[in-house]
């Protein structure tokens, strides 16, 4: 699924920063990654929440308590009625 449409970037190009090292909540640094940088901004809400989701997803601690999986679980339901709203 396309994330950004101004750079046509995938969720999974998104995702694959991660790998490369990418903070899970410094967009800026994956759109650098990826060879680029947002324009419009529509984007910067859902890549944020995009990194930030899988990074606890793949969190091998999984602590109950961490204020960032409620944020994330949060930003990722939003995001979620987002995409259901534009389709």
């Amino acid at each position: 699924m396309i994330i950004c449409s101004c750079n046509v970037l995938s969720e999974a190009q998104i995702l694959e920063t991660l790998k490369l090292g990418v903070t899970p909540g410094s967009v800026g640094a994956a759109y650098r990654c990826l060879g680029c940088a947002p324009r419009c901004g529509r984007c910067l809400e859902t890549v944020r929440a995009l990194l930030r989701k899988a990074h606890l997803d793949n969190c091998r601690v999984g602590c109950p308590t961490c204020p960032e999986r409620e944020h994330a679980q949060t930003d990722a339901a939003k995001d979620a009625d987002r995409l259901v709203a534009v389709v």
